[in-house]
């Protein structure tokens, strides 16, 4: 039996020519006629008597088939070391001798010296080997019952498009900010491959990268920011023995939000000339929303929705799941309580994920009137409709009375800007549009940040302030007259 300071020797597979038996460490071979160790036969080995086991079983660590007694010597040492963090711990004793005879019996490296001391320093069974990252985020998106569905879809979205494929196979506490870092120069490689690609005069090149997107600075933060909030809860796990939240740690480039710009008329002019959008953020000026909600009402199942959204903001998951029982006309209020997310062609209806998305919001008058008018038709349709008509209870429906699918009211403002012969925005940019019109109307940020469902005022002042050119030259012509010590006149309205 090996001693508890263990020993190294040189063995072979020699037999004795006249019994058989196996020579081992007493293979004259072993030693060169001078004495010497003979480099070119027999290997170096080490052995070492190994704590107890929790049911009082003796055991020793051997190792052999070495190349050198150097190896053979480091070899023990680490043995010895990875005991000695037990501190004579019987029980830490235990498990390290666990762990140190499953890599021998499998002929694998044995554990490192820090990572064993980190999963003592912790309290961790130090047999507990740490997931990868692919069964973490597994684990992690299973313990989280109680995440809005549009937040569950973007989390396994990112899971299985991106991390899983570039991390996934990396063991957790092994995961290092140069993975992430190199995950997202991959990702962006491909972007290059995608834009060549669809500038390629060759159609079969072009071809090969229909329906693939390249993925935005934006969407880049998003993948962070899922493996950040992944790895914190690792963090906070004991069982898994992770210590930094290397998320946080990889480099990105900053992301600034997406300011909207506003349709003036040389820019529009512009777009008629060549096509050319300014921004990935528009907004229409004020004639121009006048105009489309003009054209709109020739869309009698429509207008009512999109007079609601250009006057007040809402998203469009809100007002396609607005239920009249949230609406009182006589109040001119609406409680925004419900959303309609859509999850590929899908949709959930859910609660607004924050606490500032369930909010109410108070109606102008002329929008009262609409709405009202509106509610008349939707009845005068359902008293024709009889049984065919489809009781949703919601304020904007087809003609049925089924519910609209956020897409499909998309399409139809795409096609309805496009009648108009208005400059393109999305329709989540009539949103944009009535935040910049309250605060150019002078309306206080506070109010329309609360309207919005915005967290906070700097966020909302931050991002609309100063979208209409008119409202940003009125404020400068006001302090060039302080100057020059005439009357200052502050321009508060939009024409």
């Amino acid at each position: 039996m090996a001693s508890r300071e263990g020993s190294t020797f040189k063995r072979c597979g020699c037999r004795d020519e006249e019994t058989g038996k196996a020579l081992g460490v007493k293979c004259p071979k072993l030693k060169r006629s001078g004495g010497g160790w003979n480099p070119a036969h027999g290997a170096w080995a080490f052995q070492y008597e190994l704590p107890l086991t929790l049911q009082g079983g003796r055991r020793q660590a051997r190792r052999v088939g070495l190349a050198s007694h150097d190896q053979a010597r480091e070899g023990l040492d680490h043995v010895k070391a990875l005991i000695g963090l037990a501190e004579k711990d019987p029980v830490v004793e235990a498990q390290i001798a666990d762990l140190v005879q499953k890599a021998l019996k499998q002929r694998r490296p044995l554990p490192e010296v820090e990572e064993v001391r980190r999963r003592v320093a912790m309290s961790v069974d130090v047999r507990t080997e740490p997931p990868t990252v692919a069964a973490w985020l597994a684990e992690w998106l299973d313990g989280k019952p109680d995440l809005a569905e549009g937040t569950r879809a973007s989390y396994a979205g990112h899971i299985r498009k991106y991390l899983v494929p570039h991390l996934g196979r990396l063991r957790l506490d092994k995961l290092q900010a140069r993975h992430v870092e190199t995950m997202f120069a991959q990702i962006e490689e491909a972007n290059t491959r995608i834009l060549e690609c669809r500038e390629s005069d060759d159609p079969r090149v072009s071809a090969s990268v229909r329906g693939q997107r390249v993925i935005s600075l934006s969407t880049k933060h998003r993948i962070r920011a899922t493996l950040r909030s992944a790895l914190t809860d690792a963090v906070r796990n004991p069982e898994v023995a992770v210590t930094v939240n290397v998320a946080s740690h990889a480099r990105l480039p900053s992301c600034p939000r997406k300011k909207p710009l506003a349709w003036t008329p040389d820019r529009v002019r512009q777009w008629k000339a060549d096509g050319t959008v300014p921004g990935e953020v528009m907004v229409w000026a004020p004639d121009q929303t006048r105009a489309f909600l003009e054209h709109a009402k020739k869309y009698r199942w429509l207008y009512p929705l999109f007079h609601l959204i250009a006057a007040k903001g809402l998203r469009r998951g809100e007002a396609v799941g607005l239920p009249w029982s949230n609406t009182r006309l006589t109040d001119g209020q609406v409680d925004i309580r419900i959303q309609v997310v859509q999850l590929a062609w899908e949709t959930v209806t859910s609660t607004p994920k924050s606490a500032a998305g369930q909010r109410t919001i108070t109606l102008d008058a002329d929008t009262v009137r609409v709405l009202r008018a509106w509610k008349r038709f939707q009845n005068e349709a359902r008293l024709k409709a009889g049984k065919e008509w489809v009781d949703s209870g919601l304020v904007f429906t087809r003609q049925d009375g089924s519910p609209w699918h956020p897409a499909q009211v998309s399409d139809w403002f795409l096609r309805i800007s496009r009648a108009a012969g208005l400059p393109p925005i999305t329709l989540h940019g009539l949103r944009h549009g009535a935040a910049s019109l309250s605060l150019a109307a002078g309306t206080d940020v506070k109010v329309v940040s609360a309207e919005l469902g915005h967290a906070t005022t700097h966020f909302t002042q931050d991002t609309y302030q100063t979208v209409f050119p008119d409202v940003a030259k009125a404020a400068a012509e006001a302090t060039a007259a302080l100057l020059r010590g005439g009357p200052v006149r502050v321009k508060t309205q939009v024409p």
